[in-house]
């Protein structure tokens, strides 16, 4: 049986889950980073994408995060998220009109264009965690 360590998933709004993993690959600000039980102490910044989590029966999970950070203390990893979503729980439909828009925001020279891309980014991710296929027009 693989080793396990505890995650916990937390946003401003709720605590998402509190479950034994047998890894974790998280979305850092310099690139994708993975967890394993007994990891060495991290604390680090995440950046919107997508958190894989694997746990001890082999099922995987894919989980939508808008940064945040992430701390390894032990065999425990605290993901303090600012959003984070489970697949299951994302509404596809919004998350299409939400990725519409910001891509229409882009096109007006008048708005914070950086603000448009990070709604952007965020509509892609949420569709990518919940399986939908982007095409190439879907993305920016």
């Amino acid at each position: 049986m693989a080793r396990t360590f505890h995650l916990e998933v937390v946003t401003p709004d709720r605590q998402l889950m509190s479950e034994e993993v047998v890894s974790v690959i998280a979305p850092g600000v310099e690139g994708y980073l993975g967890v394993l039980a007994n990891h060495a102490p991290l604390v680090t910044e995440l950046r919107v994408g997508i958190l894989h989590v694997r746990y001890p029966d082999d099922t995987e999970e894919n989980i939508a995060v808008s940064g945040g950070f992430m701390q390894v203390v032990g065999n425990r990893v605290l993901v303090l998220a600012d959003a984070a979503e489970r697949p299951q729980d994302i509404d596809i439909h919004r998350a299409r009109e939400a990725l519409i828009r910001a891509r229409q925001l882009l096109q007006d020279p008048t708005v914070d264009r950086e603000r448009a891309r990070v709604a952007l980014e965020r509509a892609v991710n949420r569709l990518r965690a919940a399986g939908v296929e982007l095409t190439g027009d879907m993305e920016d």
